[in-house]
């Protein structure tokens, strides 16, 4: 088997909603993607991470899926599919696709009949539980656990057809299947088998970590000021994940010819479960998306209670993540994606002064780590969030929730908005901005979200061919990894650890040795190395300022890449007699 094509690979993901509208139904769709591809083709990306195109009543925009195997009308057809497939596989790219098998649903079919008796085939498919004892079915308190769902209320919904209670992580209309039912499992490897056969390249899982449940379901720790308890220390993780990946490895991957991509979406997730998951010899999956660096911006009431990001912080988690998966297994690199803000509004400066350099910077950084990185649509151009300004602007149901229960409790309005202005997951599904029109070029009709108005200054169009663009800054980094071995293989040293603006870090691979810098303020920063002197007249491989950068005083927001030249080799001239 030929070596990981994804270990030297960047991978762009699409969310298709908002990334192009072919036919100007205000809605993204594959036909918009596929006329995309050679704008992904120049930015030099390797692969598309295509989030959910299925069938779906978009109660949590199409990660409620209610047909794995056809596309949802809206995106287009399997047609459609194949060939995106085709023109991507053409163009020397791979797809990997989104698929959600955690939940389903409540209208896919599987569901639809659990939910029809209790003696049903598929009754066991999903988790049922009838009320707590001595409370009648449906009043308030009668669900079977205390736990709360990541979309805000309960994680149980009462169905009055049967009187029991179904099993939801995230939306009422996402029950969680049942993978402890060998059949559930089988179903699921029958479906992913049948996407390898139209050739796709991967998967990118969501919330896997979730399909273990522990046994028996029990109450979770009270979660102050609301009646719920916390339900992640009994779903994350469980008891037979491992070998649940496992059996999925061999079921699936094992079995096909070619190098193909598992990435499992893993919130909660830590460093040592990180080192089991990805940990080649164990055949689980290649790489997981892990929270701990994009949580570091929460408070203790959790996403909608931010707080200011402490740059030590960071350093630390990132640092420890490196260097924990440096002997086995593989870090997956990511600022932004469908459910995160803004990183140039968020880790950067979003300031016109500032957002072009901070965007360079966060690209330059992330990079520079060992790893995959991956960039999100937009990203590459530096978009920023969208200045929200009232409720009817959002669509995002977990939003939409969080503002309900907030205000329904009694929270400032004014509060609860700009909680949502800055951490919304909406932020990162406004249109793709490809050029300064009204619509910034993503529909001819109606946008289905708002668009930037920004996009006027900020746009593809207006990037592709300017020399100090955000968008030629990514190209360069990704040639960077393709051309640089110590990009892809280096070994990772962190710098300057407890410096509370710069991040500073080596790379280093056989005789080629790199060093990052990065000044991640607003103000101009000196820079005090033990090993300065080592580093004179080192090449820059790439900078985020147009003239010579500072090296040791960083300007705002400076970004500086220094290669040092490897040692010239030494040519002995033969003693005279010696062979």
């Amino acid at each position: 088997m030929p070596e990981a094509w994804w270990k030297s690979a960047v991978v762009y993901q699409i969310w298709p909603r908002s990334f192009a509208d072919s036919n100007g139904d205000g809605v993204g769709d594959l036909p918009g993607v596929i006329g995309k591809l050679d704008y992904l083709r120049t930015l030099g990306v390797d692969a598309v991470w295509l989030s959910p195109f299925y069938r779906s009543p978009m109660d949590d925009m199409g990660y409620d899926i209610s047909d794995y195997q056809d596309v949802d009308p809206v995106f287009g057809t399997l047609a459609d599919i194949d060939e995106l497939i085709a023109e991507l596989h053409a163009r020397d790219m791979k797809l990997m696709i989104d698929v959600v098998v955690n939940h389903t649903s409540d209208e896919h079919p599987w569901f639809i009949e659990s939910r029809s008796a209790k003696d049903s085939p598929k009754r066991d498919w999903y988790w049922w539980r009838p009320s707590r004892p001595g409370m009648a079915p449906g009043e308030p308190g009668a669900e079977p656990t205390n736990w709360r769902a990541a979309f805000q209320g309960s994680a149980w919904e009462f169905d009055p057809a049967t009187d029991e209670y179904y099993l939801h992580m995230f939306s009422r209309k996402q029950p969680d299947l049942n993978w402890e039912n060998p059949e559930v499992r089988q179903a699921v490897y029958e479906m992913l088998r049948w996407w390898l056969d139209r050739g796709v390249d991967g998967f990118r899982m969501d919330v896997i970590n979730l399909v273990s449940k522990f046994l028996p379901l029990v109450d979770g720790k009270p979660v102050p000021g609301t009646r719920f308890g916390d339900a992640w220390p009994q779903v994350s993780c469980g008891p037979r994940i491992h070998e649940f990946l496992h059996e999925m490895h061999l079921e699936v991957v094992a079995a096909q010819d070619r190098v193909l991509v598992t990435v499992g979406e893993m919130p909660g997730a830590t460093l040592q479960d990180a080192q089991l998951f990805t940990d080649p010899v164990r055949e689980e999956v290649d790489m997981i998306f892990q929270f701990e660096h994009v949580d570091l911006d929460h408070g203790p009431g959790g996403r909608y209670d931010p707080k200011a990001l402490c740059l030590t912080d960071l350093k630390a988690s990132l640092a420890r993540w490196q260097t924990g998966l440096a002997d086995r297994g593989w870090n997956s690199l990511y600022w932004d994606n469908h459910d995160q803000p803004r990183a140039v509004s968020r880790f950067g400066c979003d300031d016109p002064e500032y957002r072009v350099r901070s965007a360079k910077l966060l690209a330059t950084v992330l990079h520079l780590h060992r790893g995959t990185p991956y960039v999100y649509q937009g990203e590459e151009l530096g978009m920023t969030n969208y200045p929200w300004s009232s409720l009817d602007e959002f669509r995002d149901l977990d939003s939409l929730n969080y503002w309900a229960e907030a205000v329904g409790r009694g929270d400032d309005p004014g509060k609860v908005l700009a909680a949502l202005r800055a951490q919304s997951r909406d932020n990162a599904r406004t249109p793709m901005q490809w050029n300064g029109s009204e619509n910034a070029g993503f529909t001819t009709g109606k946008p289905w979200i708002p668009v930037n108005p920004n996009c006027a200054e900020i746009n593809a169009e207006a990037q592709l061919t300017d020399p100090t663009s955000v968008f030629t800054h990514y190209r360069r980094l990704i040639e960077l990894r393709h051309e640089v071995a110590a990009v892809v293989h280096g070994d990772f040293t962190m710098r300057l650890d407890d410096d509370p603006h710069v991040y500073a870090f080596t790379r280093e691979y056989a005789d080629e040795r790199l060093l990052v810098l990065a000044n991640f303020d607003d103000h101009e920063r000196s820079v005090e190395l033990p090993d300065a002197d080592e580093w004179t007249g080192a090449e820059v491989l790439i900078s985020n300022y147009p003239d010579e950068p500072g090296r040791w005083t960083l300007r705002a927001w400076e970004a500086t890449v220094l290669r040092r030249a490897p040692a010239p080799a030494v040519h002995e001239e033969p003693v005279p007699g010696q062979s």
